[in-house]
């Protein structure tokens, strides 16, 4: 019963999606505009850093509130230990599913990186500031985000097995392999050297 409800709250609240609120204010489809992704960097490559920002703390708070509020639950009816942390998960995948795979959207979303902050910063501190200090450094170094995100999913899988075992880690082990497959174009744009760099998406106003 429980994983229906923990299912249920982390889809739902994984269809909010930001890049819907900002297309609203400034009558712009996202979604089907500049790299054709509802996300905070097309967002930011469209309409400049500020609405991308936005953009992506909708993303991120949708995530951490839908985990908080199943925890809630969950600890409201004593649900602890390792069945709470794997339902926790099991949240956290489908805000996941929710944001790429939106009923809101005909289930045609986003790629999932700013919701995966947003758990996180939910889960655990720890896991969190290592994975957002890893997207960073690989980011900046690298210039694209979508490297600093594949070794963000890389952190978050190695910090899930030695925090918490090998169930949650196989969920992770799925997302990140969604992530991979989103991503896919991105990474082709790279070897094509097509790819938008964070440095001039920051150009933008």
């Amino acid at each position: 019963m429980f994983i229906i409800i923990v299912s249920l709250i982390g889809y739902i609240f994984g269809c909010i999606h930001g890049s819907q609120v900002v297309s609203k204010i400034k009558k712009v489809d996202i979604k089907n505009s500049g790299v054709k992704n509802a996300g905070a960097s097309n967002t930011t490559i469209l309409l400049g850093w500020k609405y991308g920002i936005l953009v992506a703390l909708i993303d991120i708070f949708k995530a951490t509130v839908a985990i908080l509020l199943a925890l809630f639950i969950l600890k409201e009816n004593g649900i602890n230990g390792d069945t709470q942390t794997l339902l926790v998960y099991i949240t956290a995948l489908f805000v996941i599913l929710g944001h790429n795979y939106p009923f809101t959207m005909n289930f045609s979303g986003g790629k999932g990186t700013a919701s995966l902050v947003g758990v996180l910063l939910a889960i655990d501190w720890k896991i969190a500031v290592i994975g957002i200090a890893i997207l960073l450094i690989f980011t900046i170094a690298t210039d694209y985000l979508v490297v600093g995100v594949l070794f963000m999913y890389l952190s978050f899988l190695v910090t899930t097995y030695l925090f918490f075992g090998i169930e949650p880690t196989l969920i992770v082990v799925f997302l990140s392999a969604l992530s991979i497959m989103k991503h896919l174009e991105n990474y082709k744009r790279i070897w094509k050297k097509e790819e938008t760099k964070l440095s001039s998406m920051f150009r933008k106003k």
